[in-house]
């Protein structure tokens, strides 16, 4: 009877938990992306050849697989908030992804790139930059992830929080891909890895702060 009464005490004040509709907080990562995106755009920061570079080999590695890599990470950090999920089953699709498509790349390189230094290859000071650009567009679809992380119920909070890392990481680096300007698929694995890789590592380090582990 106590055990009873105890438990009528802790529950008497709980509120009304909201159910989770994971198409629903897809479509507002979707939204979010679209209209970071048009920002962009409207802006006059598309790279002015597009319409060129729209239909070629390279550009359409570049753009569909971002978007391919940036949905399955998405449906991986959505699924993860689910106490009945472990997210290590999704980081590691998307991670594999990532290599599969890193590797498609070397298919893809345009033959000016070919005979060229890595270090030129690399550009570090623009790579840099957008690096730096991809983590800002990261920054508001991150804090998207983290109130739906923090409205559903992850059993793994710092996996969870890894996969919200890369969902956004992937969703700003496809956004900033209709910006680049730089036609290297070296350049573009190593770069936007230290992006991704950035946000990731932030979002493992600070979203979990305030569940108990």
């Amino acid at each position: 009877m106590l055990s009873d009464a105890l438990i009528l005490d802790l529950s008497a004040n709980l509120a009304p938990v909201r159910r989770r509709h994971p198409m629903r907080e897809g479509a507002m990562l979707l939204a979010l992306g679209g209209f970071e995106l048009a920002l962009l755009l409207g802006l006059g920061l598309m790279r002015p050849d597009m319409s060129q570079m729209i239909a070629t080999p390279y550009m359409l590695w570049k753009l569909c697989g971002l978007a391919l890599l940036a949905g399955v990470a998405c449906m991986g950090a959505i699924r993860s908030f689910s106490p009945t999920v472990r997210p290590r089953m999704g980081v590691m699709v998307t991670l594999g992804l990532a290599m599969v498509l890193m590797i498609a790349g070397a298919f893809v390189t345009p033959n000016h790139h070919a005979g060229q230094a890595w270090l030129t290859r690399l550009a570090p000071l623009q790579g840099m930059a957008c690096a730096t650009s991809i983590v800002v567009l990261s920054l508001p679809i991150m804090a998207m992830l983290s109130v739906l992380m923090h409205r559903g119920a992850p059993t793994h909070p710092q996996g969870s929080a890894t996969a919200s890392g890369l969902a956004a990481s992937t969703l700003g680096a496809f956004i900033f891909a209709f910006c680049c300007r730089v036609n290297d698929p070296l350049y573009i694995a190593v770069w936007y890895c230290v992006a991704c890789a950035a946000v990731t590592i932030t979002a493992r380090w600070l979203l979990p702060r305030r569940f108990r582990l």
